[in-house]
């Protein structure tokens, strides 16, 4: 029983993880994990946080 319970809690980090990647995309986000992908141009500048260090 733990072993369905434990299966359902990862199924559903992993449908809400897929979820969250679904809307991102749809946004016009190119990079998920970067800070700085919701400016207003439409690239990814990563390398801008080296500079802010």
């Amino acid at each position: 029983m733990t072993d369905l319970v434990l299966a359902g809690v990862i199924l559903f980090i992993v449908c809400l993880s897929i979820a969250k990647i679904i809307r991102e995309k749809r946004k016009g986000v190119k990079c998920i994990g970067c800070p700085f992908a919701g400016c207003s141009k439409n690239d990814c500048s990563c390398d801008s946080l080296v500079q802010l260090k």
